[in-house]
């Protein structure tokens, strides 16, 4: 069975594309992330801008936009995992029942 999983191509072009989609979003955490802690190493005086008449700085809606965009790329990866990803992977694995 698993000899025939790996003689498919439908089986390297999911792992392709799984991979692929993974590496985007990980390289994209990691710019926003590293970002954000270069923001906060490098230009204290922009995050520590106040925002309105209160206490709230600029780093805080910003701090919460990284944990927001966390949430949305993990969203979107298992969006796609649970729906694209499961059907080719059971499309492949009915090919290879045969």
């Amino acid at each position: 069975m698993v000899a025939k999983i790996e003689a498919n191509p439908k089986y390297h072009a999911l792992k392709k594309k799984r991979n692929s989609f993974g590496w985007l979003l990980t390289i994209l955490m990691m710019v926003v992330y590293y970002g954000y802690i270069a923001l906060i190493a490098f230009n204290k005086p922009f995050l520590a801008q106040p925002i309105g008449a209160g206490v709230t700085t600029l780093g805080i809606p910003i701090g919460m936009g990284v944990i927001v965009f966390t949430i949305a790329i993990t969203a979107i990866y298992v969006n796609r995992a649970n729906g694209e990803y499961d059907r080719e992977t059971a499309e492949i694995l009915k090919d290879a029942s045969k």
